[in-house]
């Protein structure tokens, strides 16, 4: 199957196709698709369309196809499903692709597509998915994997190999347990060349492999695959015992999502949305900051009218007021990106709170000293005259700066703290609060200094 690039005069045609409700033609176009260009497909058609050419497929096909749909139009075609239907598809899924499924339904649904599912021991499997956090380690695995006996001989561990290869489409690693199933180690595929006549596997394996705990948030899953550069790893329980496997496809897609969802959160946008949502459902998700931008800003003005007489005395200094506003926000937007990104990546731990929060103060004086010395040098040569503005706009740049840098650092990094994405802190929050800040401390910045040389 090859990549398939959807033209207008193709979309078209298949359209016309399903009009005349040619199945036979249909079929013939779908064929030779890749389940995720089917996938893509769907997403340009109507949802009755969408439908006729999706029960056109073979159980195993329209089970792939099910997992490439962003999860709207996956539930979109559910909802249409009778629940017989649904059970037959998953079970041609892994478990976790499974559990991706049941988990979009309500809970009434859920209990009886399980009942329909005839394979009794993959519905436990998904059963006991659904125990865990999504969040987690154990609500990303999935329960398919080659597993063996530490005390198997060669001939043992390539038998039951064979035995348990057959019902996977893919194999990563062999994992071996003890009597307890424990993780003791991985079985590379290697060593059934290299050492065909070993008395015992655990005598070939590799032992401590990488493994983590069915609680451990996903962030941390996908730092520890970065880090070691795995494709696959298991997951154990509180002692050990070996519960399931990450692959990662899995890893991929969260790492996705989770920087969707971060891009979204610091643009100011509240929920998960996408190009192709209802105007409806685009414009709930970014109204509540632009009303808080709607605040901030009568805020502001209120602060402006306390300072209205000055203002009206010295009109120069409301030309400043941009500058003032805009690089307090520009400058709080930048230091909590550095904390946001060092928080994704892992190269900084909440724990150095304290450390990142000098090295930011001892930047913030440096950016603070440039731009107010800028600022200062600009108004000597072109307001002489007015050295009480000079004065108010320099000092107040320099305040306005540092207090941006601190509140840049300190508020992703409580938020990470207190288990609040500390992505919304790169976003409409820094930049209002630093807008509010920067004119509260330009309004009394200036009434001192205007008050000196009255």
């Amino acid at each position: 199957m090859s990549m398939k690039e959807f033209t207008t005069e193709y979309l078209e045609q298949i359209r016309q196709i399903i009009a005349s409700g040619d199945s036979q033609l249909a079929s013939q176009e779908l064929e030779h698709l890749h389940p995720a260009d089917i996938a893509e497909l769907y997403q340009n058609l109507d949802l009755s369309e969408a439908e006729f050419l999706y029960k056109l497929l073979d159980e195993e096909t329209a089970a792939d196809v099910l997992m490439e749909l962003d999860e709207d139009d996956r539930l979109k075609l559910l909802e249409g499903m009778p629940s017989e239907e649904i059970a037959r598809q998953i079970e041609h899924l892994d478990s976790d692709d499974a559990v991706d499924v049941i988990q979009q339904l309500d809970e009434e649904d859920r209990d009886e597509i399980l009942s329909h599912i005839d394979d009794v021991e993959q519905a436990g499997d998904i059963i006991d998915l659904l125990k865990y956090d999504e969040d987690t380690a154990g609500g990303l695995m999935g329960t398919e994997m080659v597993v063996v006996n530490e005390n198997m001989s060669m001939p043992e561990c390539v038998k039951e190999m064979r035995q348990q290869a057959e019902e996977m489409d893919e194999i990563y690693y062999v994992y071996v347990v003890d009597n307890d199933y424990k993780l003791k180690g991985i079985f590379p595929l290697k060593k059934m060349i290299t050492h065909p006549s070993v008395s015992k596997i655990k005598h070939v394996m590799e032992t401590d492999p990488v493994s983590v705990k069915a609680d451990t948030p996903i962030d941390e899953v996908v730092l520890d695959f970065e880090k070691y550069d795995l494709v696959a790893m298991p997951v154990v329980d509180s002692i050990g015992r070996l519960l399931g496997r990450i692959t990662v496809d899995d890893v991929m897609d969260q790492v996705r999502e989770s920087s969707e969802r971060d891009y979204q959160l610091a643009s100011g946008i509240s929920s998960d949305v996408d190009a192709d949502d209802s105007i409806l459902a685009q414009a709930k998700a970014r109204i509540p900051w632009l009303l808080i931008g709607i605040a901030s800003g009568i805020l502001a003005s209120i602060i402006l009218g306390g300072f209205e007489d000055q203002l009206s005395a010295v009109t120069t200094l409301a030309l400043f007021i941009p500058i003032i506003a805009g690089t307090g926000g520009n400058v709080g937007v930048q230091a909590s990106a550095i904390v946001v990104q060092g928080l994704a990546n892992g190269s900084l731990d909440i724990k150095e709170f304290s450390s990142q929060l000098a090295k930011e103060v001892v930047i913030g004086l440096l950016n603070a000293t440039i731009l107010s010395g800028v600022i200062l040098i600009y108004n000597l040569l072109v307001y002489p005259e007015c050295l009480a503005v000079t004065l108010s706009v320099s000092a107040s740049l320099f305040c306005v700066v540092m207090f941006g840098s601190i509140l840049g650092t300190v508020v992703p990094l409580t938020f990470e703290k207190i288990h609040i994405n500390p992505a919304l802190a790169t976003g409409p929050f820094i930049q209002i609060s630093n807008d509010i800040m920067g004119l509260v401390i330009y309004v009394f910045v200036a009434k001192f200094f205007l008050s000196i040389f009255a």
